[in-house]
């Protein structure tokens, strides 16, 4: 869209990006987490309650892909609505 327009876009549109960015990484970090301790809990036993925080964490990592993915849909919409011709 820098292309079109022949100038940079906003800042905010970027930082956007960025944060959409860094919340897949949490949440990829957070499903590992859960699968290495769903794997481990079927050799030892179920140990309840790291269960628990490790679900909790995955829990709180999506909530925060998802505002993320919000912001950054509305961020893409005024970029394109900015780069389009009047």
């Amino acid at each position: 869209m820098e292309r079109l327009r022949s100038s940079p876009l906003h800042a905010n549109i970027s930082t956007a990006l960025d944060k959409h960015l860094e919340a897949i990484h949490v949440v990829q970090a957070r499903r590992k987490d859960e699968i290495v301790n769903a794997s481990s809990r079927q050799r030892h036993g179920p140990p309840r309650c790291q269960d628990e925080r490790v679900v909790l964490a995955l829990a709180v990592a999506l909530r925060a892909l998802c505002l993320a993915t919000r912001s950054v849909r509305t961020m893409l919409w005024c970029a394109f609505q900015m780069t389009l011709p009047k």
